[in-house]
């Protein structure tokens, strides 16, 4: 099934919001209703591809079969940017002027290869493409040139699975629900399970450098990953021979978090953990935003520590968006303080151990335990804060997410500005957005942020947002965190990244970049200036 076209996820799964909701938007941050709905499929005007007849003659007998070269109007719509709040606003609106040429679908690594030989001798872009998933504008390369999106649907296999060494070896375009199921059958898990589960693809996972929620349990998507096969204009690379090494800089590093710029992941080795036997999810309540923090930066530094460990702040508790199924809900509760969710996942005893340690800390810290309700209530809902975003757009709400990292002891200075930027650019219609923000990722030496913000739309959502985005990017820089956690750079965060790492580091990957695509074929734009 492909995603929506013009939102997130399976359209059955798609629901509006309750009157009370909407009546709350109203009353709360001004929203208004829509004039109009979105544009149709069929209504939207698309460009002549600019595929070339000999582009398009060497695709097809490249790939072997015409239906794996594809320039029909639905199809390229439906690889038409990512997911950012922007992305679908200007998709509803029927803006597709970054629409790809054509759609082409490899089935193999050496069929990569070939597709990027043939786009360097056409003068075309290559832009991968996963689940399409992207929040931060990793699929619209920059540049006058025609693009292609590599789809790599076709390349959906768990190759290896090795029992004694706990690894498995995926090709890329294997979305996770299916890895995970090829996992549970021989009695392991991938334990990876960020908001885009769902839809997202083992590349992906790769080329963003993903974080699941269960992260505190499990590490982030680059601790897990071993080996790495990589196509680029230049040839291949093979990466990978042992979990760890001293033979020099580890590759495998640079081609985590490229996203597509460097190189096209074909396939991904990870090391793999036991299925668990025992899954729970349980509430904790704080005082204060700061309490909570306080209690998980003790589990993160101390232990024990739970596999899923995440808190939401007062007005992230207050609207319930700590149990997204539950918003609206005639028995939704709304009391003071901040709800924390903590999960133990594996071996009956060792849960109940790590269980029974955290309460400690957690009730020195001060939480008041809550039942184990609102962590399976979490559990049951967390996928569906991409359809409750999509809801609010089509309500007339403004809704997007941002998030950033940093050290413990800068944390509460980061929230603060953060906070304070979006509220003070998104105020200019007299009514102030709402902003929340929750922990979801925890480490020893710090966490991450991850904020939601809801206001009214305007006459221009786009452009109202733009000025918002550049102000918390800044204060993220400003406060000392980094400019992505977990979303990745793409070209909505890049010229904050070249910030982040400085001239010179910008220069080493432009000097990468030139050895492995000299032609600069490889998403131009996403990740470092083209030049």
């Amino acid at each position: 099934m492909d995603m929506l076209w013009s939102g997130w996820g399976d359209p059955a799964k798609a629901a509006p919001l309750p009157d009370s909701v909407i009546g709350l938007l109203r009353d709360l941050l001004g929203v208004t209703p829509l004039e109009s709905g979105p544009a149709g499929l069929g209504d939207i005007a698309v460009p002549e591809t600019a595929l070339t007849d000999a582009a398009r003659q060497a695709l097809t007998g490249c790939l072997g079969d015409p239906v794996h070269v594809r320039t029909d109007a639905e199809t390229r719509i439906r690889h038409t940017r990512g997911k950012s709040t922007p992305d679908l606003l200007r998709i509803r609106a029927g803006e597709v002027d970054d629409i790809p040429a054509a759609v082409v679908l490899p089935g193999s690594h050496d069929e990569v290869l070939a597709v990027l030989r043939i786009c360097v001798e056409h003068g075309l872009a290559a832009v991968p493409f996963g689940g399409g998933t992207s929040v931060v504008g990793g699929l619209a390369p920059e540049g006058k040139r025609g693009f292609v999106a590599l789809d790599l649907r076709r390349l959906d296999s768990m190759l290896t699975l090795d029992e004694v060494s706990r690894t498995a070896t995926f090709q890329p375009g294997l979305r996770a629900p299916h890895a995970e199921a090829l996992l549970n059958e021989q009695g392991f898990t991938l334990g990876h399970f960020p908001q885009s589960y769902e839809w997202a693809s083992i590349g992906g996972f790769a080329a963003a450098r993903s974080s699941g929620q269960a992260s505190a349990g499990y590490g982030r998507f680059d601790e897990m990953v071993l080996g790495l096969t990589v196509a680029t204009p230049e040839g291949t690379l093979d990466l990978g021979r042992a979990p760890r090494s001293a033979a020099g800089p580890d590759l495998r590093q640079l081609v985590l978090g490229s996203e597509g710029a460097l190189g096209v992941i074909t396939s991904v080795t990870v090391r793999i953990r036991p299925l668990p036997q025992t899954r729970i999810y349980e509430g904790w309540r704080f005082p204060s935003f700061e309490a909570g923090a306080a209690a998980l930066r003790k589990l993160a530094q101390d232990g024990p520590r739970p596999t899923v460990l995440r808190l939401s702040d007062e007005t992230e508790t207050f609207v319930g968006l700590a149990q997204p199924d539950r918003i609206g809900s005639a028995d939704a509760p709304q009391p003071a303080g901040c709800m924390a969710v903590a999960g133990y996942e594996g071996t009956p005893e060792d849960t109940a151990d790590r269980r029974a340690r955290a309460r400690e800390v957690l009730l020195a810290c001060g939480g008041e335990f809550a039942g184990e309700e609102p962590g399976e209530r979490w559990a049951h809902g967390r996928y569906n804060a991409p359809y409750l975003r999509d809801a609010l757009l089509d309500a007339g709400a403004f809704a997007e997410t941002l998030e950033t990292a940093a050290f413990w002891s800068a944390l509460p200075a980061l929230y603060d500005a953060v906070r304070q930027a979006l509220t003070t650019t998104l105020t200019d219609t007299g009514t102030p957005p709402l902003v929340m923000c929750h922990i979801s990722h925890v480490y020893e030496n710090g966490a991450s942020l991850y904020f939601t913000v809801v206001s009214a739309q305007g006459e221009d959502p786009v452009a109202h947002w733009a000025p918002a985005k550049r102000a918390a990017n800044d204060a993220i820089l400003a406060a000392g965190g980094t400019i992505s956690h977990h979303h990745g750079v793409g070209t909505d965060h890049r010229d904050w990244f070249t910030q982040e790492i400085g001239p010179v580091g910008v220069r080493v990957l432009q000097a990468v970049k030139a050895e492995l695509d000299p032609a600069g074929i490889l998403n131009p734009g996403v990740l470092i200036p083209v030049r």
